[in-house]
């Protein structure tokens, strides 16, 4: 059976992969995350999230062209499968369920989603 929950780890950085889109790379999948978040995280955290994602099927990797600014090293751009997506949805959805039943929020905020 394949492994669909995802760690509040996990989850983060399979959100700033969507969100850098074709700059989904390790290196700056972990600059994005220290802005976002205000942690610091080591790039082996992150090289290691990626590829228990991409072994979980949430997400695809490909090859990138070589850069000069690399010095003439490729990089590993990530991209989110329709399996991640949908994961990602389940996820939101029942956070958001969560945050709904709790008392102290409950009807006052509007999340836009369903």
């Amino acid at each position: 059976m394949i492994e669909t929950r995802l760690g509040e780890f996990e989850e983060v950085i399979l959100l700033l992969v969507g969100i850098l889109a074709e700059n989904a790379y390790a290196f700056k999948i972990a600059e994005e995350f220290e802005s976002q978040t205000g942690r610091s995280v080591s790039i082996g955290a992150v090289h290691s999230t990626l590829d228990r994602l991409e072994g979980k099927g949430f997400l695809s990797s490909e090859m990138g062209n070589a850069t000069a600014e690399r010095g003439g090293r490729r990089k590993r751009i990530f991209t989110i499968t329709a399996l991640g997506k949908r994961v990602l949805k389940e996820s939101m959805d029942f956070k958001v369920s969560l945050w709904k039943q709790y008392p102290a929020f409950a009807g006052k905020f509007n999340y836009g989603v369903s």
